[in-house]
């Protein structure tokens, strides 16, 4: 089974499903990730000032990231960092609407709407675009995954809020995506933080407690066919 998973900008994918990515690489499905945004630009006033070797080496840490979870290698963007609202919504649902036709997944996964920053919300918007089920599509289930930082920050008063609805044992995956966040040295923070590789792992034991695993990767169901 091919399986698509979208992100706005690198270390979506791990924050929010590295288990899962990890997991079902391990089960023989074949896992691709999409990152949208260079994500680093944003850091400075102008987004000429960022040098192109940053971004070149956020690039080079994805396709790390992606080889430590058993996905293929990613593919990659240049959509700008924290401003996709200046990018028309047509030419971002182009982009994933032609990895829909290339790759012909049957599930993605991709940002939660409701979250803080505006590039994930975009993200869900195009995703569930370029996926409406006409006549043909691969795509028969589209799950949203919660981002620490971004999700949670929102306070539930950008709609919609995340309600989880589906859950994943990530109990053998969790040191692996533990691991591959790491990689992203650039966005770890130290604890409190919730990209903290402590929140990280309290997260994956709560929504565990949760769902009655030991750890787990929680996701809200936008979308399922059968």
């Amino acid at each position: 089974m091919n399986v698509l998973v979208v992100a706005a900008h690198p270390d979506d994918e791990v924050l929010g499903c590295g288990g899962a990515i990890a997991r079902l690489a391990n089960e023989g499905n074949d896992v691709y990730i999409a990152i949208l945004g260079e994500g680093i630009t944003s850091r400075y006033e102008q987004r000429a000032q960022a040098d192109a070797s940053l971004v070149q080496a956020l690039r080079e840490k994805s396709k790390l990231v992606a080889e430590c979870l058993g996905a293929k290698e990613p593919f990659t963007f240049d959509l700008p960092d924290n401003r996709f609202d200046t990018v028309p919504l047509l030419d971002i649902i182009k982009l994933i609407e032609d990895l829909i036709k290339r790759i012909q997944p049957r599930i993605i996964f991709t940002q939660h709407g409701g979250d803080l920053n505006i590039d994930h919300s975009i993200v869900f918007r195009a995703t569930l675009t370029a996926a409406r089920p006409v006549a043909g599509c691969s795509v028969k289930s589209i799950y949203a995954y919660e981002v620490p930082s971004s999700t949670e920050w929102a306070m539930g008063k950008i709609s919609p809020s995340f309600q989880p609805n589906v859950f994943m044992d990530i109990q053998d995956t969790l040191e692996l995506k533990l691991k591959a966040m790491s990689l992203y040295e650039g966005e770890v923070r130290e604890f409190p933080h919730p990209r903290s590789s402590e929140a990280l792992r309290a997260i994956a034991h709560r929504w565990g407690s949760v769902s009655g695993c030991k750890a787990a990767e929680a996701f809200e169901l936008i979308r399922d066919i059968r």
